[in-house]
């Protein structure tokens, strides 16, 4: 819980007894690479914190499937469009290496919402840099050409590393064979 806790503490101040309050809602898993967090048709009631690992977002389209987010340790996630509405999921999640997650089920934020005021405020902090990362993935798809796109993720070589050809170049928005001829011109 270290990293959760060091990760709490960038975002908010937070004292002691409201942060032992937030650590009694949470729980911590082990998941195994190909284990999936959620399937799509699942309705979402859970909040995920990255300690070690990394997850995707997909979903299938032709017997195909289709790789629409990659994140890694220090990210908070859930299937957003799922949790709030309370409607079924439209995403997989899988974990794409073995991960550690720190969980927390829905009804326990929703406690924590109501009875830590600074947790809203981490709520709120959380959900907006996460609007601003899918807003920035929004432009880049929308002004950069897919070398420039390429060119940015790698900024981040564990993203690189860890994620297979054929999902990263469903993150990009085209086929294994274009992103073969990208990474070859820039070598």
């Amino acid at each position: 819980m270290e990293e959760f806790i060091t990760f709490i503490k960038t975002i908010i101040w937070i004292d002691d007894l409201d942060l032992q309050l937030v650590l009694s809602r949470c729980k911590e898993r082990q998941i195994p690479k190909g284990k999936m967090i959620l399937r799509k048709g699942q309705i979402a009631n859970q909040y995920f914190f990255i300690v070690s690992g990394g997850i995707r977002f997909f979903y299938n389209r032709n017997d195909q499937e289709i790789t629409t987010w990659v994140t890694f340790k220090s990210e908070f996630f859930t299937e957003i469009s799922s949790l709030n509405p309370q409607k079924p999921s439209r995403f997989n999640i899988e974990a794409i290496e073995d991960s550690k997650l720190v969980v927390i089920d829905k009804k326990d934020m929703d406690f924590l919402y109501g009875h830590i005021a600074v947790w809203e405020e981490f709520g709120r902090k959380i959900w907006e840099a996460m609007s601003v990362r899918m807003i920035d993935q929004i432009l880049n798809f929308q002004t950069l050409t897919a070398e420039e796109r390429y060119l940015e993720f790698m900024n981040n070589p564990e993203f690189l590393q860890k994620v297979p050809i054929k999902q990263l170049a469903a993150v990009l928005g085209i086929t294994p064979n274009a992103l073969s001829r990208i990474r070859k011109n820039i070598r």
